[in-house]
């Protein structure tokens, strides 16, 4: 069993807003040394924005986001995949053949498929905050026709489950996967470091970005610069053997993705770290989107849930307890626990073959009862 350690954290904290790089107890040598690097910049050349792997048409574009539009044909309830708006690209959804949520969906019966695909942000753009990343994301539902189904991806998920709530009669399903959505169910590594790193320290690095969280800067602050062919495999849970010319393919296209990486928002980055992590507002009946109190009990969507069992990143805990905060009867709630880590969700074979076809056929399926509960049996290391 992969047990979570602080190599491991560094390595796959690839998806979140850029806080999660050491234990709170080397919080103040990291900062200390790393934030004049980032002051000063790298000056190393842009890295290319990786490309998608199916083929998909642009439905609608802002200056925030890209619609992707993977549709085939009509047969379909229409479904929005809300991809993370984070340190790394939407191509977390469809990084390479057999390594695709986009693919899997769309073989499982979702021929109505759309993506979120947040852009980087500009300096013109540092003010904006979670509420008017809602405010897009309701533009993009309404360009595809209400109600939709979402599929909520880590950060995407909170997004997601906010949104539903504020806009119940658009949303149809809500599927949720390794989302952070009760902070106080369970510990997580980020968790632990978001809640008890001083809010100073997360200001200082807006202020050290004119307002903006550079992604490439905080890639090299808090990741490390190299990241090992053994945990790309473990990642991906890829059949090729480590060094084989199939899996150095697929591992340079990992690591194109990995290189690349967005901008965000000051104020969409201290909003996320204050209101969903530090305070807990979600859970706890006290966020506020587009101006009106984000009641989770209001839900009644059915509801499918994806954790990952050895997630460094989001306890399972913390989605699990979305079941006991939203209205949907219980019988219309589905929860699964993966045997991988928080990327193996949404690039790993196995989880791709065996889980989300599952949930492909659940959300095209009728509104009926759902299993309450699956285990996957847990997957040999990889090598």
């Amino acid at each position: 069993m992969y047990e979570p350690a602080p190599r491991h954290l560094r390595n796959l904290a690839f998806l979140w807003p850029a806080f999660a790089a050491a234990a709170a107890s080397d919080i103040a040598a990291v900062v200390a040394k790393h934030f004049t690097d980032l002051a000063v910049g790298d000056g190393e050349p842009a890295t290319p924005e990786p490309t998608w792997t199916t083929p998909q048409t642009i439905g609608l574009e802002l200056p925030t986001v890209r619609l992707r539009d993977f549709t085939t044909d009509n047969e379909s309830f229409p479904a929005l995949l809300c991809a993370p708006f984070a340190l790394h690209g939407a191509t977390v959804s469809d990084l390479a053949v057999g390594h695709s949520l986009v693919a899997a969906l769309r073989a499982a019966g979702l021929t109505s498929l759309f993506v979120t695909d947040w852009r980087s942000a500009t300096a013109t753009m540092r003010y904006r905050g979670i509420d008017d990343y809602l405010a897009d994301l309701n533009v993009l539902v309404d360009c595809i026709g209400p109600p939709v189904d979402l599929i909520g991806l880590c950060q995407g998920g909170w997004m997601a489950l906010i949104y539903a709530a504020r806009f119940p009669d658009k949303t149809r399903k809500l599927v949720l996967a390794g989302a952070p959505i009760d902070i106080a169910a369970a510990a997580s590594d980020l968790s632990a470091f978001a809640t008890s790193s001083p809010t100073a320290m997360f200001h200082e690095l807006v202020r050290l970005g004119d307002g903006i969280v550079p992604g490439r800067k905080v890639l090299k602050f808090w990741a490390p610069s190299v990241v090992s062919a053994d945990d790309i495999g473990d990642v991906l849970q890829s059949d090729a053997a480590t060094g084989s010319a199939d899996f150095s393919r697929l591992e340079a296209r990992f690591r194109d993705w990995y290189a690349w990486t967005l901008d965000l928002p000051g104020a969409y980055f201290l909003e996320t770290v204050e209101k969903i992590y530090k305070r807990n507002e979600l859970a706890t009946g006290r966020f506020v989107a587009l101006g009106q109190r984000i009641d989770l009990a209001s839900i009644r969507s059915p509801l499918f849930l994806l954790a990952a069992r050895d997630d460094e990143l989001v306890a399972p805990a913390q989605l699990f307890a979305t079941e006991h905060l939203v209205g949907t009867a219980p019988g219309q709630i589905a929860k699964v626990a993966a045997p991988c880590r928080h990327l193996g969700l949404f690039m790993g074979k196995r989880v791709l073959q065996d889980i989300w076809p599952r949930i492909g056929k659940w959300l095209s399926g009728p509104q009926r009862l759902a299993p309450r509960q699956i285990q996957m049996p847990a997957a040999p290391h990889h090598s």
